[in-house]
């Protein structure tokens, strides 16, 4: 099982919605990233300055090579609430030296994420909010509409180049409003469309 995810894929008001062609920022992330079960995040020594990202996760479930306009959605069964976390400091070295994101995205428990729920249960993939808060505060809040790249162009673009395979999870990227750092004892909640699906102590 692998992780897919994409990098800057929102804008805060669809007025900012660019009108070219927008390559995607994709990268991938281990599946030992995944923290579930409302797990406690162990905060990694490492790095001294993780944040969170709230995110819609969404889960492959049928073997997908080439997909189409036409079919791309129906690629997914599933989906759900997730954090990517990011050792910001990590990153910013690695970018620095033009390296990859991997190790930034990429430490064990990264990844929280809730369990996922029938896509049959959300009418409209175009449409879905989600909302996050930490220590009671909301901090971020979206809507699938504001994706630059859109989930299904999203499914065609990566399956060209990779096969998505049977419970391969995307992550759609996060609102650029309310990212933050995560300190010991935060307590953090996520919301989708109303439900509190997500929540995460971090140690």
């Amino acid at each position: 099982m692998k992780i897919i995810a994409i990098g800057k894929n929102y804008v805060n008001d669809l007025s900012e919605m660019p009108s070219g062609k927008v390559i995607p920022i994709i990268f991938t992330k281990p599946d030992t990233t995944l923290l579930e079960n409302n797990e406690d995040l162990v905060l990694p020594s490492f790095s001294k300055d993780v944040w969170y990202e709230a995110e819609l996760a969404f889960r492959i479930g049928k073997k997908c090579k080439n997909a189409t306009l036409e079919n791309a959605l129906t690629f997914i069964d599933a989906v759900t609430l997730s954090n990517d976390l990011t050792a910001k400091d990590v990153m910013a070295e690695s970018k620095e030296a033009k390296g990859p994101w991997a190790l930034a995205k990429g430490f064990d428990g990264a990844t929280p994420i809730a369990p996922f729920y029938p896509i049959s249960d959300f009418p409209d993939v175009k449409n879905i909010n989600f909302s996050f808060e930490v220590n009671g505060v909301e901090v971020q809040s979206g809507n699938s509409r504001h994706m630059i790249t859109k989930l299904s162009d999203l499914i065609i673009y990566v399956s060209e180049i990779m096969t998505l395979n049977v419970g391969d999870i995307i992550l759609t990227g996060t609102p650029p409003l309310g990212i933050g750092k995560v300190n010991s004892g935060d307590f953090m909640v996520g919301y989708l469309e109303g439900k509190k699906v997500l929540e995460t102590k971090a140690v």
